[in-house]
């Protein structure tokens, strides 16, 4: 028995055919399957605590862990490294898990997005709590931020896959989308703007520069230097680790706040599909089938290095405005006009995505390469703030392409691989498995670099090796990549696409969803 879900004029309306029989439509209904504004806003603002809790730690943890938390660079590498790897094995481990959960009474997939909340709030705040022992802090903060990952990608996975249990309609279902990723750009906008407001008054004109006391100007200078050192030392762990905790208290209540309006705004509908959930590859073999595909290979690979590229810049770029040069006032502001500028950049790039192709749009991620190097050369105040905004505009493209080129990918190996349907949850967690796999890999070895170099946690100025190994992370580490994986990716020809028919291809998409045993 197959159920196909087929767009009206107007309205959403089933058809289902049995066997031979002629198809039998029940009575239309314009307002069946709708969704109301106050549903999709509440799914909408779902989605926002992750990606709030996510900009914040993009930019400021690597800061936090080192300057705060004064743990090595080597120990902050394994930090990184530990908590992108645990993220990246809890999607296809929640996948499991939830496809194998049986329905309560409010659903399948609430019942893990509540349980996970109030867990995940608490590792939040524990990730920015600074401990009174100082021997193992490298251990706490590796532990807390392995369990956050876990945790945010198990809130996630049954979050993302609500949209296919609010609506039977495609088009309410789109619309539902249309609103949980405005929300979610707005969180990003929101995690860097409200936690960065919150500690900039720890990262103001480093109080060593300020603490030397009054002296006649014959002092010697190693005497007063080594005085501000204790001063600094003394004074600045005290407001900087209260502010982070205000931040860090601040972000978690987002969570069961709104979690809570989630579910009280949010109606997940039964799973129609449930029965034959069980009929179909495994995930072992679904997975050797894509990672097999061609397209999807060359994107995954390309996107490998390009989200990397974009990963380290983000993360070193308050460390080069903190110590490389004297732009430490300007950290909330060059964060701002990154996260500004790719949330009003998303409609225009949507835009050359749907009038020059796909291909065309990719190029729009190597505009970021020579104003990175000129910040790297001429790191001014001007030049900062120039290379915010083009950095942002690259970062919409390079997020908002991957999404958009999969669902072609999808669609050329079910032409090729008809016998093998309901494939698509696969592309999706292995692209994000991978993807996170890399950034994991790229922020390790670059945190490693900075060991290698003489950083020092704490320190007044850095040496100048560090100096010279930041400027290389913000401009020719991103270049090297983002270049790397354009290439590959403009490498050959462009998946096929089905059909232009809109009804052809909405139902070869979701014509798993809705086949019934």
């Amino acid at each position: 028995m197959l159920v196909e879900a087929q767009e009206g004029a107007g309205n959403c309306c089933v058809s289902v055919q049995v066997g031979g029989l002629a198809p039998v439509s029940p009575p239309q209904d314009s307002r069946a399957g709708q969704l109301s504004f106050c549903t999709k806003v509440c799914y909408g603002i779902g989605g926002m605590p992750n990606q709030v809790a996510s900009s914040a730690t993009a930019f400021y943890l690597q800061l936090f862990l080192l300057d705060v938390a004064q743990i090595p660079a080597a120990q902050v590498s394994l930090v990184l490294f530990g908590g992108k790897v645990s993220g990246a094995a809890a999607d296809p481990v929640a996948g499991f898990f939830i496809n194998r959960s049986s329905r309560t009474g409010s659903g399948r997939l609430m019942p893990w997005v509540l349980g996970c909340t109030p867990f995940i709030a608490v590792a939040y705040f524990l990730l920015w709590f600074l401990p009174p022992f100082s021997s193992l802090r490298g251990l706490w903060y590796t532990a807390f931020y392995c369990v956050f990952q876990a945790l945010a990608t198990s809130l996630q996975v049954p979050y993302a896959a609500l949209t296919m249990r609010l609506t039977p309609c495609p088009r309410e279902r789109d619309s539902a989308t249309a609103y949980r990723m405005t929300m979610e750009m707005a969180g990003t906008l929101l995690g860097a703007a409200v936690h960065g407001l919150l500690v900039s008054g720890a990262h103001r004109p480093h109080p060593c520069e300020d603490a030397a006391p009054p002296g006649p100007q014959t002092r010697v200078r190693d005497s007063a230097d080594a005085v501000s050192l204790r001063l600094c030392a003394q004074i600045c762990p005290v407001p900087q680790t209260r502010l982070y905790s205000i931040a860090a208290a601040v972000v978690a209540m987002m969570y069961p706040v709104c979690s809570g309006l989630l579910c009280l705004g949010v109606k997940e509908r039964p799973d129609s599909s449930a029965p034959a959930s069980g009929q179909g590859l495994s995930f072992l073999a679904g997975l050797g089938l894509t990672v097999r595909h061609p397209p999807y290979l060359k994107l995954v690979i390309s996107f490998l290095f390009i989200s990397a590229a974009i990963q380290v810049e983000q993360s070193y770029l308050v460390l080069f405005c903190t110590h490389a040069s004297r732009l430490h006032d300007h950290v909330q502001g060059v964060v701002l006009t990154i996260l500004v500028s790719a949330v009003l950049s998303t409609p225009l790039w949507e835009w050359v995505l749907q009038r020059f192709g796909k291909k065309t749009s990719a190029f729009g991620i190597c505009v970021m390469v020579p104003f990175a190097i000129l910040l790297a050369a001429v790191p001014t105040a001007p030049v900062a703030y120039v290379v915010a905004f083009v950095s942002g505009l690259s970062i919409a493209v390079s997020l908002l392409l991957p999404w958009s080129m999969l669902p072609d990918v999808v669609d050329d190996f079910q032409l090729q691989h008809q016998h093998s349907p309901g494939l698509e949850t696969i592309f999706y967690s292995s692209y994000v498995f991978f993807t996170k796999l890399s950034g994991a890999g790229a922020l390790g070895i670059s945190t490693l670099s900075l060991e290698f170099a003489g950083y020092e946690a704490g320190a007044c100025k850095q040496a100048e090796q560090v100096v010279v190994t930041l400027k290389v992370l913000i401009g020719a580490v991103p270049t090297c990549m983002i270049l790397t994986g354009l290439c590959i990716l403009m490498a050959g020809p462009a998946p096929k696409v089905p059909s232009q028919d809109p009804s052809r291809r909405l139902s070869l998409q979701r014509r798993t969803s809705y086949s019934l045993a």
